[in-house]
């Protein structure tokens, strides 16, 4: 039998200044699920979570916590009273307390249980024998996983982190993001993660809302809104991406790489046919040799290296073509660094393509 949602919202609105800021925002998150608000810097996502979090005012909309209504016309229930843990960037640790007694903060019953908590919790989070330290004696990391552990230890019902790991250094960032889904996890609190950041959504989230101008424009699983992107500007938000025009005619489009199925579009309707930089594929067989289409792959087109550059995994190469004046990128795994100038031929799968309407 599937569980009820632990949380909530239901067309959630605010403005500021007679500017609307989130604008009809709706989602559930079930127990134990990690639900990713993911977009822009600006876009109303903190906004949104502050007023999950009872910090913030809704102008409308409703706000459920396990059935009851915390957010809605004439309710407005305190945070305290929210049964929820909040997670922000800055961590907010008491720098005059030790470790334990800041996890133990706020927790009440008898000392005994509340200690067996504290224990629990760091045990979790692998800090197990650092009650005793303060947080001037912590590295960024593990300040972070104190901040949890604090945030965990009431047992709540929601969690609320809002870019929790956007402090931490790259090399520790993703290890820390991996120990901190896995206690998330183990403890079964319904997850809210607000974040600007594509790769933490995709490797954290159960679920992604992708919020633009306030709104969400798009939600779904993590392969999904990757693969199945709503319009272009999802498409980029995960990745870097290359552009080919056309105009669709009877459900085709023509392009130099072959036609397209564009399905949907009108009969003379601009579009444009987006694709990754993983998918355009250099045409090794047959370089120099002209075009020789393939059902799949469709036509060769002829680019000219303008530059190359080794990231690592791979190779970004990058093409000035001999139509539209366009400019397109290849990403090749490993070592790939072919001088300027060189001539090669490109193709492009077009099972891998998004065709959205110009």
């Amino acid at each position: 039998m599937q569980q009820p949602p632990r949380l909530v919202v239901d067309a959630l609105s605010r403005s500021f200044g007679g500017r609307r800021v989130v604008e009809d925002v709706s989602l559930t998150i079930a127990p134990g699920q990690v639900t990713c608000l993911l977009g822009p810097s600006g876009c109303g996502k903190s906004t949104t979570l502050r007023m999950i979090a009872g910090v913030e005012t809704a102008d409308q909309g409703r706000v459920v916590i396990d059935g009851d209504t915390v957010v809605g016309p004439g309710v407005h229930v305190p945070p305290e009273a929210r049964g929820i843990g909040l997670m922000f960037q800055d961590f907010a640790l008491f720098p005059h307390l030790s470790v334990a007694r800041n996890v133990g903060f706020g927790l009440k019953g008898d000392a005994q249980a509340r200690q067996a908590r504290v224990d629990e919790l760091l045990e979790k989070v692998n800090l197990a024998g650092y009650g005793q330290k303060h947080p001037h004696e912590l590295s960024g990391g593990e300040q972070q996983r104190v901040a949890l552990a604090r945030a965990l230890a009431p047992r709540p019902r929601l969690m609320l982190m809002d870019e929790p790991f956007s402090g931490l250094d790259n090399r520790l960032r993703d290890g820390i993001r991996d120990s901190t889904l896995e206690v998330l996890k183990a403890e079964g609190a319904a997850v809210l993660l607000v974040t600007h950041e594509p790769d933490e959504a995709l490797r954290m989230a159960d679920e992604i809302a992708l919020m633009r101008d306030g709104r969400i424009v798009q939600r779904g699983a993590p392969y999904n809104l990757y693969n199945s992107p709503t319009d272009r500007a999802a498409a980029a938000f995960f990745s870097d991406i290359n552009v080919i025009e056309g105009v669709s005619r009877g459900a085709l489009t023509e392009t130099p790489f072959g036609r397209f199925l564009t399905p949907g579009h009108a009969d003379g309707a601009k579009v444009e046919i987006v694709i990754r930089p993983q998918h355009l594929k250099i045409d090794f067989d047959r370089a120099g040799r002209g075009p020789h289409p393939t059902e799949l792959e469709g036509t060769p087109a002829r680019g000219t290296v303008l530059r190359a550059r080794f990231l690592g995994r791979e190779s970004l190469v990058e093409f000035a073509m001999d139509f539209q004046g366009a400019r397109l990128t290849a990403a090749v795994p490993g070592v790939f660094l072919p001088k300027p100038g060189t001539v090669l031929w490109l193709m492009i799968r077009r099972d891998r393509c998004f065709v959205f309407a110009a």
